[in-house]
C-alpha cells in the first residue's frame, strides 16, 4: 500500500528522528534563537516586487496546518510583501472571502475534496490555483489491528453486521461510533454520503465536533486495549501515534461513491485498494484579480513544493508538546535553513516573473 503506508507512518521509510535531523527542526531542541527574519538576508528594497502591497492570509483553524501557511507567508515577506497574521476561518468562508478580495490566499486547498467550495465561490473566474504544493494527501477509515485480525474485518461494509458494529460502540447504544470529520471541512460530506451509499446508517454513528478531542479519546481507548474506529487524513500526526500496518489498518470500501462535484470519480488506487477517498493534492488558492496584478506571488504559489513527510514530522513535534506559536515559527526557520537553496530559488523565480 505505497500511497497509504509509506507517507503516513514512516516518512519515506525513515524514522521520525532522522527526519527531524534532516529538517533541522529540533525534536525538542531549539534550532535557532530567533524566528523568521534571520534565515535569509533580504535583497535590496528596490528589487522587491511586493513592496507596499498587503497580503491577508486565511486558514482553517486546525493548528497542524499553521506550518505550511507560515512557510508561504515567510516567502512572501522575502518578496517584500507586507503579510498580515493569518485569520482562522472555516473553509466555506475562506473561499468566499478570497473570491471577494477580503482575503488573499489559503495554502490548504484540497483538490478535489474542496471542489464544491471552489465552484461555489466562483471557480476559475474568481480564484487562482496552479502547481501542487503538497502531494499524496490521503484520507480514510481505520480500526485497530487487533480487532481487525480477530474478526477478519477489512471492509467498512462489514459493519452492516450489528454484531461487528457493536465492537466499536463507545456510548452503549449498540451502534459503532466513528470518530469522524468536523462540519465544514469537506470530508464530512463524503463520510455522510458513505453512510448512505454503504447502508451503514443503522449501525454506525458519525461522531462530529472537535476533531482533536475525538482523536484524544480514540487514543485513550486504544491505549486501554479497546477497539477504535476513526476517520483521519495525512498529513496529520495521529498516524505517527497509531501506525497503519502495525497498530491500525485501513478499511476498504465496497465501491467508489462520492458526493457533489466529485460524483463519478473512481477512488480505486493503482494497487487495486479502495479506501473511499481520492488521493488529493493540496494547492495554494488566491484571489485571481490579486494574482493577475502580482505575478511574483502567482509564480511563487505555483512553484512552492512541501514534502508531505516533512509536514508529518512537524505535526508529530506539535503532538509532543512543541505546539506554541514560537515553536512552529522555529520549525519554519529550521525547514528553510535545511532547504535554503530551494527556498532561495523560489524567491528568484518569483522575482524573475515580476520582471517580465
Amino acid at each position: 500500500m505505497t500511497i497509504f503506508h509509506t507517507p503516513i507512518s514512516h516518512p519515506q521509510g525513515r524514522k521520525l528522528g532522522q527526519w527531524c535531523k534532516t529538517l533541522a527542526i529540533g525534536c525538542g531542541l531549539a534550532f535557532m534563537a530567533t524566528t523568521g527574519s534571520s534565515v535569509h538576508a533580504a535583497p535590496a528594497a528596490d528589487t522587491l516586487p511586493g513592496k507596499g502591497i498587503t497580503v491577508k492570509p486565511v486558514k482553517n483553524p486546525v493548528p497542524e496546518e499553521n506550518f505550511q501557511h507560515l512557510l508561504v507567508m515567510r516567502a512572501l515577506e522575502k518578496l517584500g510583501y507586507t503579510v498580515q497574521p493569518y485569520k482562522d476561518v472555516d473553509y466555506p468562508t475562506a473561499y468566499m472571502s478570497i473570491a471577494s478580495g477580503d482575503a488573499t490566499f489559503i495554502a490548504s486547498h484540497w483538490n478535489p475534496l474542496h471542489a464544491d467550495f471552489y465552484k461555489n465561490a466562483g471557480g476559475d473566474a474568481k480564484l487562482y490555483r496552479a502547481g501542487e504544493y503538497i502531494s499524496n494527501a490521503a484520507q480514510g477509515y481505520l480500526i485497530d489491528k487487533k480487532t481487525a485480525d480477530q474478526y477478519q474485518i477489512t471492509n467498512i461494509a462489514q459493519l452492516q453486521d450489528p454484531r461487528l458494529a457493536a465492537l466499536f460502540d463507545t456510548d452503549g447504544d449498540g451502534k459503532a461510533d466513528l470518530a469522524g470529520c468536523t462540519p465544514g471541512w469537506g470530508c464530512e460530506a463524503v463520510v455522510e454520503h458513505h453512510l448512505d451509499a454503504y447502508q451503514l446508517r443503522a449501525t454506525i454513528t458519525h461522531q462530529q465536533g472537535n476533531y482533536a478531542a475525538l482523536i484524544a479519546d480514540t487514543l485513550a481507548r486504544f491505549k486501554a486495549g479497546k477497539p477504535v474506529l476513526y476517520y483521519t487524513w495525512t498529513p496529520y500526526w495521529v498516524s505517527n501515534e497509531l501506525q497503519p500496518g502495525k497498530d491500525v489498518v485501513w478499511l476498504e470500501v465496497p465501491f467508489s461513491a462520492l458526493p457533489g462535484e466529485q460524483k463519478g470519480l473512481d477512488t480505486t488506487l493503482p494497487n487495486g485498494k479502495n479506501y473511499g477517498f481520492v488521493v488529493n493534492k493540496q494547492q495554494i488558492v488566491a484571489n485571481k484579480a490579486w494574482t493577475d496584478a502580482n505575478p511574483a506571488a502567482a509564480k511563487l504559489f505555483e512553484i512552492m513544493r512541501l514534502p508531505l513527510a516533512d509536514i508529518n514530522a512537524q505535526n508529530h513535534l506539535m503532538s509532543q508538546g512543541e505546539n506554541r506559536d514560537a515553536d512552529v515559527q522555529r520549525h519554519v526557520d529550521g525547514w528553510i535553513k535545511a532547504h535554503q537553496a530551494t527556498f532561495d530559488d523560489w524567491i528568484e523565480q518569483a522575482k524573475a516573473a515580476a520582471a517580465k
